[in-house]
């Protein structure tokens, strides 16, 4: 049975509450009491350094969308791996911190916290849910591996709760450091040819080609072609065959001088299609 998928529009700062809102009015919440109803069941999110836009919710639209999402009953889905990315402080709370009627099942994952190699990841919310879950993993991949969670217990135990919070401090610095030197060769190379926001959190830079209505074909052949890769923004589309004027560009690896030969050869690239 597939999804019947709906997208919401996003800003710099994430899910706009009131566009949410604009798709649910189609419905009542007094549909949620009708099991035959098509009424939507799940709002699925990244709250911090989603991918591949890099936005972050603030606190003001997390607490308006989980409102929303009680006068419709929806399951809130926080994949929230860039948790700890953040680059301001506090951290801005989480939904399941706010979560008050057990509509919230978080996701959080050490993939870019200690090593993705790991594949280890925590799941939280209501008890329901999880032992279905933990049914679908007893039946699939037969639970997470046992050495991945004893490595990952070691580590974690050795580094302690203070320790661990050195770690994703320096973790975050360094991803920081990696946005802005990202940021200067865009702002260096592509001014005029591409706009962008500052991403809040996480590795990637999401950027709208300025009078390319569709970036498939550049990036794949021509930018490919001068040994410089993106990923052509349709691939991260609900309908990945819409032309999509995007690109998401990732600095996770690369340093200074590869960042600055990319953007170099782009906006070569682009020059050459206008």
């Amino acid at each position: 049975m597939r999804s019947n998928l709906l997208s919401v529009q996003t800003d710099k700062h994430g899910i706009i509450p009131s566009h949410l809102r604009k798709i649910l009015s189609k419905w009542s919440p007094e549909d949620t009491k009708d099991p035959k109803s098509d009424i939507p069941k799940i709002l699925y999110c990244i709250p911090n350094g989603g991918n591949p836009t890099g936005h972050g919710l603030t606190l003001e639209r997390r607490q308006e969308i989980y409102q929303i999402a009680h006068e419709y009953d929806l399951l809130i889905m926080e994949d929230d791996p860039y948790f700890y990315l953040q680059n301001r402080q506090p951290y801005i709370p989480s939904f399941l911190s706010m979560d008050v009627d057990g509509r919230v099942l978080r996701f959080d994952s050490f993939s870019k916290l200690l090593s993705s190699g790991m594949r280890v990841g925590i799941v939280t919310g209501p008890k329901a849910i999880i032992n279905r879950i933990a049914l679908h993993m007893q039946a699939s991949v037969v639970q997470t591996s046992g050495m991945s969670q004893v490595l990952l217990y070691t580590i974690l135990e050795r580094m302690g709760l203070n320790g661990f919070k050195e770690h994703v401090k320096n973790v975050a610095s360094f991803y920081q450091q990696q946005r802005d030197h990202c940021l200067t060769s865009a702002e260096k190379h592509l001014k005029g040819l591409a706009e962008w926001y500052v991403p809040e959190c996480g590795m990637f830079l999401w950027m709208k080609l300025i009078g390319i209505p569709d970036s498939y074909k550049l990036i794949t052949e021509k930018a490919r072609e001068k040994e410089v890769l993106f990923v052509p923004g349709n691939a991260f589309m609900l309908n990945s065959e819409e032309p999509c004027p995007y690109v998401r560009a990732s600095y996770s690896e690369s340093s200074p001088e590869e960042m600055d030969m990319a953007f170099e050869r782009l906006a070569s690239v682009l020059r050459e299609a206008k």
